[in-house]
Formats: structure tokens, sequence, C-alpha cells
């Protein structure tokens, strides 16, 4: 091929390369769109494929969880008369572990449970307030208050913590204030928490004697 040398002035030059360089920012914006139009192509590709398949897992997991939860009702309800019948009093219900007679399986039951509290608790906090603020006298007790109203702090969906007051209560009972404690027992006599959903835990012992989680969810697989 003949190789032809073109003169050009600086003006030119620079309105050569000007224009060279839209032409390559043409093509990159064109390899970028063709790009996108792929990578959506294959989203959408994908998704279809995918939502059947895991709406089937999802409904055998349902399924499989409603069996066994009926199963195990006659079970429960068998662990809850005994109890009656050996200490006098209902059973926690949060969570119930059954092992098997071989000791190497376990089926866990229970229920997700969100502290909430009534409105009444926010006279017991009030009364905290009000007494904790008094003592902020010098550093020693500013870093009390500062502790005490950190646990009576609520979370991003405005409630307390269950954990936190039970701290509280304990700093309050070794305080000895009358008025402190009152405002903790106020809190607690508020406590009303709510039942979420039920959870199914399953684990088995392997070869080494060590228990292993039947993986139930996407995210423990």
């Amino acid at each position: 091929m003949e190789t032809k040398t073109v003169q050009m002035t600086e003006a030119e030059m620079a309105e050569f390369e000007a224009f060279r360089a839209a032409q390559e920012r043409r093509r990159a914006e064109e390899k970028a769109r063709e790009m996108r139009e792929q990578y959506r192509a294959m989203v959408d590709e994908e998704i279809e494929s995918a939502i059947p398949e895991l709406l089937a897992i999802s409904g055998d997991i349902r399924t499989v969880k409603g069996r066994v939860l009926d199963n195990f009702r006659a079970v429960l309800d068998m662990k809850r008369e005994m109890f009656r019948l050996a200490k006098g009093a209902e059973p926690d219900n949060r969570s119930h572990t059954f092992t098997n007679s071989a000791g190497d399986k376990r089926v866990t039951i229970g229920v997700y449970v969100t502290d909430g509290y009534l409105d009444t608790a926010e006279e017991g906090i009030a009364m905290i307030q009000e007494y904790i603020s008094s003592l902020a006298t010098d550093e020693k007790s500013r870093a009390l208050v500062d502790m005490v109203l950190r646990l009576l702090a609520k979370d991003n969906k405005g409630t307390l913590k269950a954990s936190r007051i039970i701290q509280l209560r304990r700093i309050a009972e070794s305080s000895g204030d009358r008025r402190f404690i009152d405002g903790v027992r106020i809190i607690e006599d508020a406590y009303s928490p709510a039942v979420s959903r039920t959870y199914i835990r399953a684990e088995y012992k392997d070869g080494n004697g060590v228990w292993r989680c039947i993986p139930l969810g996407m995210t423990e697989s």
C-alpha cells in the first residue's frame, strides 16, 4: 500500500485531531450502548429462568415446613401437658428442641419475637431520665448518666431493646434508688412482645460427632 504524506497547518491538524477524537467517542458510546442492551437481555433471560425455579423451591419449603409443624403439634401438646404436671405452670413457648433417642438428630421449632412496649413505658422512661439527669454533677457521674441514657435509646423502629432493659434493672437494683427501680419496673410491666413468624431448625451429627445444620434457607446453603 502506498503511503502518502499530507501537509497540514497547525489549525488543520487540530481540526483533524478533534475529528478523530469525536469518532473514537462515538465508537466508544456505541460499544457501551450495545453492552447495555446485551446486559439487559442477559438479566431478563436469567430472571425469567430463575424465578419459576425459586418459586417452586419456596413452595416446597413452605409445604414441608407446614407438614413438619403439623406432625409435631401432638408432640408439643404432650410436652406442654408434661411440663404442667411437673412444674404446675406453662412452658416458654418461644422455642422447643426435640432430640432423637440416638442423640444424633434434633429439630428445633420456635417463633421469632419482636420487642414491643405499651405506651405506659414512656412514664417509666421519664422517671428514669428525670432521676438519672439529676446525678450529672461530675465526670464520673456523667459517664453513668450517658450509659443509662444509651440503654434507654430506641432503635430505628422506635422500640426499646429488652436486653438493654435487663441491664438497666441491674443498675437500678445496684443504685438502691426507689424511683429508679420503679421506673424500670413500669417499663418491664409495659413489655408487650409480638410473635413475627415460626421457624424450624434441623441438625444432625456428622461422622466426627459435630452438630451440623441442615440448610433450609437461601442464605444458609
